[in-house]
């Protein structure tokens, strides 16, 4: 398409487009729920007759997702009528003419007499009777006639017809439903076209929206079906239409009925005459038994049927097709020949660009494209396309591209948010944000992930802050848990027997056993439709919920998806959804299962198959950034507060964040200050120097699976020209120990990620700050969430920035159980009221402390020797200890603190700092081994002495002692300690 061709302004793609789900659960809010029929028992029985009306009923509103169906009620005869309506409220009468004890007449009269605004229906038996009045009674409390000839559709008809007319102001306004005039004053030919109308228009609306993102939008889509609404003279159909105009999108008109009280024979084509008139482009359609009267329709002009025809009903549902817009979108010359056919709204985007200028301006000059699109019940984006006429544009390259952005915009903005059902025939990864396979739990995992879509989909004012940078949760495809239970079922596979065996053994069995073909062959359309590199990951059904402890049990796994065979990608994939439900039974979730409340839950898998962000970097694949961000700072260095929030960054792949790999650690809100970067020395060695990436080529078939991930860690030195370090890197320059923010001068490349931190090319800090206070309010608690970033993408100069998962930041038992009570400060062996760190540990039964009592500031080089001995032993042993001694962990300088290293210490598994008369230094949190601590969730108390802190010195001394010499003591306990560290306090105890 020409670049210079017209652009629509932003706000045409999303304006009006909103009319998501709400509107359509207040469509259709009055409902006749109380209907009184008064029939004598013979009539009754016949209505009865060919089965039971209430079911019929009931299956009618369950078709059309409407709830409650209405309740008939009989009545007899006329008094018994006039006593039930005097008893309790109906909504409807529908009266027979054969009743013992009063005419219908003045029956409907009385009833209006005393219930004004209810409406009565004649049903007769036939016309004569009925219409005109017979013998000139006065008619005026019968609403309308019908006559019956044994099709109980009529009833339901009339129910329908009533409840439009009751509804359509409302549901016009509110969601622009469309409306159809029948005018019609023979209750013989209405009774006969009310229902085949309402039959062809449900059934047409059942087949538009079969493209619709799943049942519960197909169902809800149904309530904005077209309202039909009956006329029977003149002046009822110009009212109608002159207070419907606006949402009209058909008349099907008689030619001969009343007109200022006298029968007109040419008042249909008077009428239609006026509507063409002031809409030139509204289907019309002239009916009538004279034949003859085909000329007036050609002069209107309007379609015509005559109502004698034996093929009424088939040229009726061609008019619905040809002419509603209800069949496919046919494009055709101006000569009639046909070009392309479109069957939906994704058809129709792909043909649009190949059209001849000359059938498009065809199409377009006489509002085809709109009358289809509002068929399909896609209301705003017809109407916008109504207003827009093809005047307006430059040429018809500038009408194709205007309909093409707004159905594409509209497709992309209706699928937001929501779970879509898979379909393969029309499944495009490009709109489809989150689709799902079977209709079992998404498990807790993709639960979320759905949660984000449509919090970030509800929360225009983030889009409209950072507009130039694409915020979203890349494309993913859930297999519910129902594909696990086929798997299982299909390969008859029972835990019970496996349940001894190792992983690899379970594995094996998983990965030999055959995936069920439905769902195979789901996968194999899936895959042609994605060529991205693909994340298959485990969504268990208590995965990332509130309070559950089950994060990190199941595996994940990548796949390049790129094998020039088709059949190999396909057993990649399905390898690797394997392999993810044989983590299922492994070991470790099913001891971790059995010892929690959910033990007697059934083991059950969903899996997320996730397009890879990243781009493609020479024979690798990676993304530029990825990272893990939290609401809760556990370790506020000064000036953070806890509330502020942490992130965790690296280049490439994050596998390595959660293992405590080299990560920057910063607060969103104060990007600038970098503990671990405080001085060039501690940047140099605690920046990342590895990252993780997928390789693309070279690859064996199987793809490693047996490994657990087919990531590799590539060294960021043979990365250096590639663009993500040149973006995020500087340089260190040997001759000034100085880092620059710059990769034009020469030197080794240091990861920093300044021009996101400091110079604002991508607003990195800013969007994880919004994003955690937006995550928070929606899930009513502290989260954290996993995010990748590509840099400068082809559609956004800023780039895109994915939430790959979000989830309570609380979610683990010992990150629950931390309240500290009075009782726990009174008998804890240490209180600190400035703690770091967050969460319950009963593991450590091994205290180390530095002995106050021979304590010399001058002796602390031989104190951190004799620690590092200790620390030998203890990593030899695989046992973890807690540390306690005065001043400055990790301090450079050897009379404010112990001047360890984190390798002299790295075993340890809680720490204490003291400050007292002999070090009475500033808490530094040692910078230089500040990562490993904040990694580890090491605990990480400071205590004031003589003050609100306290160590009971007295209790450590009286407790068995391991070693004691002339620095340390070594305590080993029986049972381990308990520390109870409460991280939004900031307060910890450790008890005995």
């Amino acid at each position: 398409m020409p670049k210079d061709t017209f652009t629509p302004p932003a706000s045409f793609l999303n304006e009006d487009f909103d009319i998501h789900f709400k509107e359509f659960h207040e469509l259709m809010a009055n409902r006749l729920s109380e209907i009184l029929l008064v029939a004598s028992p013979y009539d009754a029985y016949i209505l009865e007759e060919d089965g039971s009306l209430a079911t019929k009923i009931i299956n009618e509103y369950r078709g059309l997702n409407l709830s409650g169906p209405p309740r008939i009620t009989q009545a007899a005869n006329a008094a018994q009528a006039l006593a039930m309506l005097d008893a309790q409220p109906f909504h409807l009468v529908i009266a027979m003419p054969h009743l013992d004890d009063m005419d219908v007449f003045d029956l409907g009269r009385r009833i209006k007499a005393r219930h004004h605004e209810l409406p009565v229906v004649c049903l007769a038996h036939g016309i004569r009777g009925a219409y005109p009045s017979p013998d000139g009674r006065d008619t005026s409390g019968i609403d309308q006639f019908f006559v019956w000839s044994g099709d109980a559709d009529l009833l339901l008809a009339i129910i329908k017809s009533m409840e439009d007319r009751l509804n359509v102001a409302a549901d016009t306004q509110r969601a622009m439903v469309r409306v159809l005039i029948l005018v019609e004053d023979s209750p013989l030919y209405a009774s006969y076209l009310l229902p085949l109308i309402y039959k062809e228009v449900v059934r047409q609306t059942q087949e538009v929206i079969e493209e619709s993102l799943n049942q519960e939008h197909r169902l809800l889509k149904m309530r904005a079906r077209p309202k039909i609404l009956l006329a029977t003279n003149y002046e009822q159909a110009f009212s109608l239409y002159r207070q419907y105009s606006d949402y009209l999108f058909g008349v099907i008109s008689d030619t001969r009925y009343p007109k200022s009280g006298k029968l007109t024979a040419d008042a249909g084509y008077t009428f239609l005459s006026e509507v063409r008139q002031a809409i030139f482009d509204l289907p019309l359609l002239l009916i009538s038994n004279e034949p003859e009267n085909r000329a007036l329709a050609e002069r209107i002009p309007a379609l015509f049927l005559d109502k004698n025809s034996d093929t009424l009903l088939d040229e009726i549902h061609g008019f619905f097709l040809n002419n509603l817009g209800f069949g496919d979108f046919v494009f055709r010359r101006p000569n009639g020949s046909e070009i392309a056919r479109a069957a939906n709204l994704k058809a129709l985007e792909e043909i649009l660009p190949r059209v001849p200028d000359e059938s498009l301006l065809y199409h377009a000059k006489r509002n085809r494209f709109s009358n289809w699109i509002m068929a399909r019940g896609e209301t705003a984006l017809a109407s916008r396309l109504r207003k827009a006429r093809a005047i307006d544009f430059p040429d018809a390259n500038a009408i194709r591209q205007f309909i093409i952005s707004h159905i594409h915009a509209l497709r992309k903005w209706r699928q937001k948010g929501v779970v879509v059902q898979f379909n393969a025939q029309d499944y495009d990864p490009e709109i489809s944000e989150f689709a799902k396979i079977g209709n079992g739990s998404l498990g807790g995992k993709a639960r979320g992930l759905a949660f984000v879509t449509n919090l970030l989909r509800r929360s225009t004012q983030l889009a409209q802050r950072y507009p130039d940078v694409t915020i979203r949760v890349p494309q993913t495809l859930t297999i519910t848990t129902e594909g696990f239970d086929a798997f299982v079922a299909h390969n008859g596979l029972d835990p019970s027997a496996l349940a001894d065996l190792s992983d690899e053994a379970i594995a094996k069995r998983f990965v030999d056993a055959d995936m069920p073909p439905w769902l195979a062959d789901e996968l194999a359309a899936y895959l042609q439709a994605v060529h991205q590199p693909l994340s298959i990951r485990s969504s268990g059904l208590l995965e990332d919920v509130h309070h559950h402890p089950f994060t990190g049990l199941y595996k994940t796994y990548m796949v390049p998806n790129n094998h020039p065979d088709f059949k190999v990608r396909c057993r990649q994939l399905i390898t690797a959804v394997k392999w993810v439900y044989a983590s299922t039974w492994f070991r470790e979730p099913r001891t971790f299962l059995k010892g929690t409340a959910y033990r007697l839950r059934s083991d059950q898998m969903a899996v997320i198959v996730q397009q890879l962000v990243g781009r493609r970097q020479g024979e690798y694949f990676y993304p530029d950034i990825s990272g893990v961000a939290q609401s809760q700072n556990f370790y506020p260095v000064a000036p953070l507060n806890a509330e502020d929030g942490v992130a965790r960054i690296v280049l490439g792949f994050g596998r390595g964040i959660p293992e405590g790999e080299p990560s920057l650690r910063f607060s969103p809100a104060h990007p600038q200050v970098l503990p671990q970067f405080s001085k060039v020395e501690d940047i140099l060695a605690n920046a990342q120097q590895h990252f993780w990436a997928l390789r693309l080529s070279g690859m064996p078939d199987g793809l490693y699976f047996e490994r657990g991930v087919n990531l590799e860690k590539r060294h960021v030195a043979d990365a250096e020209n590639e663009d993500p370090v040149l973006r995020l890197a500087s340089t260190y320059v040997t001759a000034e120990n100085r880092i620059r923010d710059t990769v034009q001068v020469p030197g080794p490349r240091i990861l920093t990620f300044a021009t996101a931190l400091k110079y604002d090319t991508f607003p990195l800090p800013q969007l994880l700050k919004d994003l955690l206070t937006l995550g928070r309010e929606g899930m009513g608690c502290p989260v954290e969430f996993e995010f990748a970033v590509n840099l400068e993408d082809a559609e956004n100069h800023r780039g895109t920035f994915n939430i790959l998962q979000m989830r309570p930041m609380s979610a683990g038992e010992d990150h629950l159980d931390v309240a500290i009570s009075e009782t726990d400060v009174a008998r804890a062996l240490c209180y600190s009221t400035e703690a770091l760190g967050h969460g319950r540990k009963q593991n450590i039964r091994d205290i180390v402390y530095v002995r106050p009592d021979t304590f010399d500031p001058a002796d602390t080089p031989a104190i951190a020797r004799a620690i590092a001995a200790l620390n030998q032993a203890f990593r030899t042993t695989g046992r973890t200890y807690l540390l306690i001694g005065p001043g400055r962990w990790g301090s450079f300088d050897r009379w404010l603190g112990i001047p360890v290293k984190w390798r002299d210490i790295d075993a340890v598994g809680a720490m204490v700092e003291l400050r007292n008369e002999h070090l009475k230094a500033d808490p530094s949190h040692g910078s230089h081994f500040f990562h490993h601590i904040t990694v580890n969730g090491i605990p990480y108390l400071t205590v004031t002495e003589g003050e609100n802190d306290h160590i009971r010195w007295d209790l450590l001394k009286s407790l068995p002692h391991r070693v004691t010499d002339d620095h340390l003591g070594h305590v080993r306990l029986d049972r381990p300690l308990t520390i109870k560290c409460d991280g939004k306090q900031m307060r910890a105890v450790i008890l005995l």
